[in-house]
């Protein structure tokens, strides 16, 4: 698989924007919200959208992180494709989220933990990457994997205790 984390390489040109999500993630644990948060980056860098889960708080089984950062940047920027943009999320998307990834036209997903049950980056599934579709955006897996992960246990944890 590429785009996988190297020392010195991709993964931590990422760090920050992933310090963000997880930032949102956390807000969103706080809310009772399984904790994920996405950030979507626009061609130049900057930061046009963060997100964090919204079912419980919205009862919108579509507000995953991801859709609503996304939904947003497309109208920041007045384009529904959003090429040349970024869209870190501390979790491995789901299908529902991958492919909407593929649809916005972004350049790149960025995730930090990997999602072994329902991932679609590359774990369960690889929809972003599937040669059949018109659009296969860069995945870099893996930043700041440890404290993404974390979230989320701690999370689970507090549930299951």
């Amino acid at each position: 698989m590429n785009g996988g984390p190297v020392n010195g390489g991709p993964a931590e040109r990422y760090e920050p924007a992933m310090r963000l999500a997880l930032a949102e993630a956390v807000r969103a644990g706080q809310r009772g919200e399984v904790p994920v948060g996405a950030v979507v980056l626009g061609p130049d860098g900057a930061i046009l959208w963060t997100a964090g889960n919204d079912r419980e708080t919205s009862g919108d089984p579509t507000a995953h992180a991801e859709l609503l950062a996304l939904r947003e940047a497309a109208r920041v920027t007045g384009e529904w494709r959003l090429t040349g943009c970024t869209l870190v999320v501390t979790l491995e998307p789901c299908t529902m989220c991958a492919g909407a990834a593929v649809l916005a036209r972004v350049d790149r997903v960025v995730y930090g933990a990997a999602d072994e049950k329902g991932g679609a980056a590359g774990s369960l599934w690889d929809v972003i990457r599937d040669r059949r579709l018109n659009h296969r955006p860069e995945v870099v897996m893996g930043v700041l994997a440890g404290e993404c992960a974390a979230v989320l246990g701690e999370f689970f944890a507090a549930r299951r205790g």
